[in-house]
């Protein structure tokens, strides 16, 4: 009997997943993942090694193409990820969350083709969509994406792509996936879905009708702050026959060792996200009775705008708060200086709770106009929830508000 497996994968429930998919022990029978840290690997003979490389022998040849770590890695994410039954998704690893974004939109893309997004983005998101596809002869249109009339009007032509992020970085837009899904697919397009700040444990894209799946496992699924990764998911023919020559040639390949550092944290994905929705919640409720704060945006506040649509298509609300303070920068800049537990940091999705100023940093490069037209202000402040005691976050951030 394998000693690897004791049941199908496929019948296994989410969190058994999380902590064995994928694992595939060697001879010396470990018990965690074995890490293959090698760039090339060796043939019997000239023969062989001639029938690696023209696909008739399947085996690894280059960890530029495929690495042992990395598809366990690989296979873990996609046994996680939610599904309608009967369809099959593949995955393939890439060096950060960025080059995951990238490779999902330029591999399938073309001069003269189509894409449409949605405006509220992380900024090197914007930057591709707005600055690097139009150099290459692909249009751009950027819509309202809680605004279902807009996308209509917008995919009412003929359209390759759709790219979006739900809850959006950093302004925490719910976009009606099912809707844009269905408008999409009649305009003929794939939709990629950025899906970073949910994870595919409170959100499950593919089910709504998404075609492509994109993260940075950087955030959540190292959770730590440790190392960079990120992965796109899709049929497998899309990710053998058009993800899989782009990545191969262009390289941004995944290291062995953040691969395995990832599948660690995997492990512990289901139960860390709990407690991140658990203390996010508690922080954006008592950040909403301070006088300090003209608006507090979290997707589980019953004031948010999309609260009812977060509640149909997720299955929790997600650790990032966005806080509008009264009184601008200058009392953005006092908060962020004023904590003391919190840390000043560009990061998310770590153990560690974390703070930037959007307007400074992660949109610093957009022009005024398009931040704002993001919902982006002086006075936005974006909180990445950790693992800490949650009543010692609220009496930082309690503190930090009186001074």
């Amino acid at each position: 009997m394998n000693s690897n497996v004791s049941k199908p994968a496929h019948s296994w429930r989410p969190r058994t997943k999380a902590v064995r998919g994928g694992l595939s022990r060697t001879n010396f029978s470990e018990t965690a993942e074995a890490m293959f840290m090698t760039s090339g690997y060796v043939y019997g003979s000239a023969e062989e090694a001639e029938a690696s490389f023209d696909g008739t022998l399947d085996r690894m040849v280059y960890s530029r193409f495929k690495n042992p770590t990395v598809a366990t890695f690989e296979t873990r994410l996609a046994e996680m990820e939610g599904v309608p039954e009967g369809m099959n998704i593949a995955c393939r690893a890439t060096a950060s969350g960025m080059a995951a974004v990238h490779a999902a939109l330029l591999c399938q893309l073309r001069a003269g083709d189509r894409v449409v997004a949605s405006k509220a983005l992380f900024g090197s998101c914007h930057w591709i969509i707005n600055e690097l596809l139009p150099r290459y002869g692909v249009e751009r249109v950027f819509v309202d994406g809680t605004d279902l009339a807009a996308w209509e009007t917008a995919l009412a032509k003929p359209t390759t792509c759709v790219f979006l992020e739900t809850p959006s970085n950093p302004t925490l837009e719910i976009i009606d996936l099912a809707a844009v899904c269905e408008l999409a697919h009649k305009a003929g397009a794939k939709v990629v879905v950025d899906n970073v700040f949910a994870t595919p444990i409170l959100q499950s894209p593919f089910e709504l009708g998404a075609d492509i799946v994109a993260y940075s496992a950087t955030k959540h699924m190292d959770g730590q702050g440790r190392c960079l990764g990120g992965a796109v998911l899709g049929s497998p023919e899309f990710c053998n026959d058009v993800l899989g020559p782009f990545l191969r040639n262009t390289g941004p390949a995944l290291s062995p060792f953040n691969a395995w550092v990832l599948l660690k944290g995997l492990e512990t994905l289901d139960l860390r996200m709990e407690r991140h929705c658990a203390n996010a919640l508690q922080v954006a409720r008592f950040l909403e009775t301070r006088p300090e704060v003209a608006r507090v945006i979290y997707p589980g506040l019953e004031s948010h705008p999309q609260h009812q649509l977060a509640r149909r298509q997720m299955k929790g609300w997600g650790s990032i708060v966005a806080i509008e303070l009264t009184g601008g920068k200058s009392s953005a800049y006092k908060l962020l200086n004023g904590v003391e537990l919190i840390d000043i940091s560009n990061n998310l999705g770590d153990a560690k709770s974390l703070m930037t100023h959007p307007w400074t940093t992660t949109h610093q490069r957009l022009a005024p106009e398009d931040k704002l037209a993001m919902g982006i202000s002086e006075g936005l402040v974006r909180l990445s929830v950790g693992l800490e005691d949650a009543d010692d976050l609220v009496e930082d951030l309690g503190r930090a508000l009186e001074s």
